[in-house]
């Protein structure tokens, strides 16, 4: 479907918001370096026309402008489901995070006070590049993903407890900012085996998540098929995919984020997303 390899949106010194092909520079600090812009104005152009003009990116955005919904995926990872001891689902645990859940790469998080036991989840996030309903037989589910992206499936545990949800995970996840994603979209030629990344996640420089995205549960292919059927999964539709072992519920003691925590997570072949906690006082 895309034309593209590492797909970037940024701000240049200006203040002037492009997309642009990271290329091989996506390994290195992305502020600074110069790159090919494209003529398109959103990521779901589908042509993918270069300008033929470099421009240097002053300040990596979100790699999308917004989406329909995010559509988070409970206990995909085997070591996770052993952490917290629970059998291992039969059918994707399924629960949603609001559009305004989205926030960039490198954007601060903030945190109301009603947010509490706040906890971070490093995961492979699919982007949806094209409506989806019904997939049939044969099909294949990968003709529908635009490319991958990092997320941080940002959860505020008080309000996930059964006590408090009624087993339902949406308005844990759902306060504002709690779904970064970027720094880059990759796409399906630059991460043609996509279940097979290194996958970690540190907390202030302390390594909590260590692990690969071959112990995924339920694969891509097999989520797409899922969520497809009955309903339309939207273009711009973000699945987050699961997250591993090392989470801080299930840490002893537990090691909730605290007001300026730094949460950096780094998927093999996508790069890297870095965000602050700013936590407000109750």
């Amino acid at each position: 479907m895309a034309k593209f390899s590492r797909l970037v949106r940024f701000e240049d010194p200006r203040g002037n918001i492009h997309y642009g092909e990271a290329g091989t520079e996506w390994q290195k600090e992305l502020v600074g370096q110069s790159v090919p812009t494209y003529d398109i104005s959103d990521a779901f152009d589908g042509e993918f026309a270069l300008t033929g003009k470099n421009v240097e990116i002053a300040k990596v955005l979100c790699p999308v402008t917004s989406v329909p919904i995010i559509i988070g995926i409970g206990l995909n990872y085997k070591v996770h489901a052993e952490e917290a001891k629970l059998p291992i689902p039969e059918y994707p645990v399924v629960f949603t995070k609001f559009a305004d859940t989205l926030a960039g790469p490198f954007q601060d998080i903030h945190v109301g006070a009603i947010a509490k036991e706040l906890d971070y989840e490093g995961e492979l996030s699919v982007v949806i590049g094209k409506d989806v309903k019904n997939l049939r037989s044969g099909e294949d589910p990968f003709d529908y993903v635009l490319g991958y992206t990092v997320g941080n499936d940002v959860s505020a545990r008080y309000w996930q407890w059964p006590k408090m949800s009624g087993s339902q995970h949406g308005y844990a996840k759902s306060f504002d900012n709690f779904g970064p994603i970027g720094p880059v979209i990759a796409s399906r030629t630059a991460i043609p085996k996509p279940e097979s990344l290194k996958l970690k996640t540190w907390v202030n420089g302390d390594l909590r998540q260590d692990c690969k995205t071959d112990d995924l549960i339920f694969g891509i292919a097999r989520l797409i098929e899922h969520l497809s059927q009955g309903m339309t999964l939207r273009k711009g539709t973000v699945i987050m995919t699961g997250t591993p072992n090392g989470v801080a519920a299930f840490l002893q003691p537990r090691n909730w984020l605290k007001d300026g925590d730094v949460v950096k997570i780094e998927i093999e072949g996508i790069g890297a997303i870095e965000n602050k906690m700013v936590v407000a006082a109750e």
